[in-house]
């Protein structure tokens, strides 16, 4: 009795373990932490940026904003599992401990996930307003194609993610039109941080985008050149920033300086001197965290 009452709870541990397992692997494939910045950004972006300002609670618990948000969270969940479906021979090669589909999940079970969440995205989105909707029916079918043709293009797919990235804060003011001049800022911040990212994530993955055929820009334009474009990029984008300077607060001007400006020259150095995957990597990182810091600036506003 005692040995079947062991066998029986060293049963139960391996099912709690496995569900563990699945639930992490779900977690990263739909990318939960990304999902959840798209998230925050939604939020502030209205708490924030777009009037009236309330109390944040009210905020909160405000239906158009937690649908617009879920739909939203919906919509890039489902172009992330889209991703990992047509990558999976990529990623075996690249990022061999983060494939989930075909492993975990099922090639079919990911396809159904997929649409799922685009018809639960677009039907709320629609709830909440025809162009909504229809932002999000866009987004969606870019997302699709993105992952199915675009990405092994050079350049296209990099601006298309970069668009739909700026998207997730303009779509804020299509039920909200106050204080556009600031959404469109931060939009203009969102696209050039995220297109210098994808474009440094092209270049971490050049190896196994190259053995199955993408043309990205550092296997068209090799490393060099590609740098030489980043860098174009990274001034066009600075250049854009400041010009706004004139109609935002003193405060968002010192914050931009100080946790923008100096961030992204020290990205710049290391970029000089990058040259193996993980270097590019680490240049991921600083992007993904300077995102973060940009997102943060909005309580300064």
């Amino acid at each position: 009795m005692h040995q079947s009452n062991q066998t029986f709870v060293v049963q139960l541990r391996k099912k709690r373990r496995s569900r563990q397992i699945i639930l992490r692997a779900l977690l990263r494939l739909i990318r939960f932490p990304n999902l959840m910045i798209v998230a925050l950004t939604q939020y502030l972006v209205r708490v924030c940026l777009v009037g009236p300002k309330g109390e944040w609670w009210n905020h909160l618990m405000d239906v158009h904003l937690l649908g617009l948000a879920f739909s939203t969270l919906c919509i890039a969940a489902a172009g992330y599992i889209i991703n990992d479906y047509y990558d999976i021979k990529i990623d075996t090669i690249n990022k061999p401990r983060r494939v989930v589909v075909g492993r975990i999940m099922s090639r079919r079970q990911a396809i159904f996930a997929h649409s799922f969440l685009n018809f639960l995205g677009i039907g709320i989105g629609t709830l909440i307003g025809l162009r909504i909707g229809l932002v999000n029916f866009i987004a969606a079918f870019l997302l699709w194609l993105y992952s199915n043709q675009l990405k092994r293009l050079p350049f296209i797919g990099n601006f298309i993610v970069a668009l739909l990235t700026a998207a997730t804060l303009w779509v804020v003011v299509l039920y909200n039109p106050q204080n556009r001049l600031y959404v469109y800022t931060y939009s203009v911040f969102a696209f050039f941080i995220t297109l210098i990212r994808e474009i440094i994530k092209d270049m971490e993955d050049v190896r196994g985008d190259a053995t199955f055929g993408c043309r990205t820009l550092p296997i068209v334009w090799g490393i060099r050149r590609t740098k030489l474009f980043l860098y174009f990029l990274i001034l066009t984008f600075l250049i854009t920033l400041y010009s706004f300077a004139p109609f935002l607060p003193d405060r968002l001007i010192w914050y931009f300086s100080l946790f923008i400006l100096l961030p992204m020259l020290w990205f710049v150095w290391q970029l000089v001197r990058a040259d193996t995957r993980s270097d590019f990597g680490y240049l991921s990182q600083i992007c993904k965290l300077i995102s973060v810091v940009g997102v943060v600036s909005m309580v300064f506003v």
